[in-house]
């Protein structure tokens, strides 16, 4: 974890020097003299060795200073403190979707291998990973808001509801059933739900497809063989034993997918204007706030140092003779 972080940080750095983004003329603005940007351009020590502008990098992200945006004036930490929570309540709902959908469509398929329910698993992944996901959402916009009606529109929640619960976990949804507040609630699920499908499809895709692959590499174990031969039925030897053995492999697949939808909202914040992570680094790049745009990099990264973590330390939960090993 500790090479994997200082290796993240090398790289966010370097690709901060070698982008075509001066942070000190972000800073100063395009009409400061000289004088003012070599000024400003000495104080954020963009004048020293790059070896010791890294240690100094490194330095203020250990104790978590991103620096301050250009764009809001506030530490980026804080910045993205407020945002992640949207975020991550898009995700989590997408990631549900994804694993309560994706693991029981790819045993199923795996099970009636080169039948229909096979085809149709297949065909619904490959829709999956060719849709683009920007167009997914505009198309969805347009027949779930536009034109039938089902659904509220780009934001979080209605201006009228804003600010009428207290945050306590940052999820709004969350938030509003503590409060008993129900109005709000349904409000922000009715904003949830849309962008959360369409990512949790993207997600449902993926681990569908690697469900299946894992799960006829099993099928074809002989201990399914000697199960069968021993009177078991289908469904004990499918989803008890079968599936058993793949969540190992499962749990990692699960983990990279949460990962992959925390760094990979920026286009579906972007169509549905959700004040999230992704949409906070889209903004931040265009109006060249490289400090913003780096820190929402590093917090990625990490999340996804973390995500791996926590999949290693759940496999002694679903694997004994990994509680054996350890």
């Amino acid at each position: 974890m500790v090479l994997t972080f200082l290796g993240l940080t090398v790289v966010t750095f370097f690709i901060g020097r070698v982008i075509p983004i001066d942070p000190a003329l972000a800073i100063v603005g395009s009409k400061a003299s000289n004088e003012t940007y070599e000024r400003v351009r000495a104080e954020i020590g963009l004048d020293l060795p790059l070896p010791v502008q890294y240690w100094r990098y490194l330095a203020k992200v250990l104790h978590g200073d991103f620096g301050t945006s250009v764009i809001t004036s506030q530490p980026v930490l804080t910045d993205m403190l407020s945002v992640f929570p949207a975020t991550l309540e898009l995700a989590l709902l997408a990631l549900l979707i994804g694993a309560v959908g994706g693991v029981p469509l790819g045993v199923v398929a795996a099970t009636h291998r080169g039948r229909w329910p096979d085809h149709l698993t297949r065909l619904l992944s490959l829709f999956g990973y060719s849709m683009p996901v920007f167009w997914l959402g505009l198309v969805g916009l347009l027949l779930f808001y536009a034109k039938l009606g089902w659904v509220e529109g780009p934001g979080r929640i209605d201006v009228g509801y804003e600010d009428m619960v207290p945050t306590v976990t940052g999820l709004l949804t969350v938030d509003a059933l503590l409060d008993g507040d129900y109005d709000v609630f349904r409000n922000a699920l009715s904003h949830l739900v849309l962008p959360a499908s369409i990512l949790g499809y993207l997600s449902l895709a993926y681990v569908a497809r690697m469900t299946r692959g894992f799960m006829l590499g099993q099928l074809r174990q002989e201990y399914v063989l000697a199960a069968k031969a021993k009177g078991l039925s289908q469904w004990r030897v499918v989803w008890v034993h079968a599936l058993g053995n793949v969540w190992v492999q499962l749990i990692t697949v699960i983990a990279l997918t949460f990962g992959s939808l925390l760094e990979g909202a920026v286009l579906t914040e972007t169509v549905f204007s959700w004040p999230g992570l992704g949409l906070y680094m889209k903004n931040s790049l265009f109006n060249a706030d490289l400090n913003a745009v780096l820190g929402g990099t590093v917090m990625v990264g990490v999340a996804y140092i973390l995500l791996n973590l926590i999949s290693d330390l759940l496999y002694p939960l679903v694997d004994p003779r990994a509680r054996e090993r350890t």
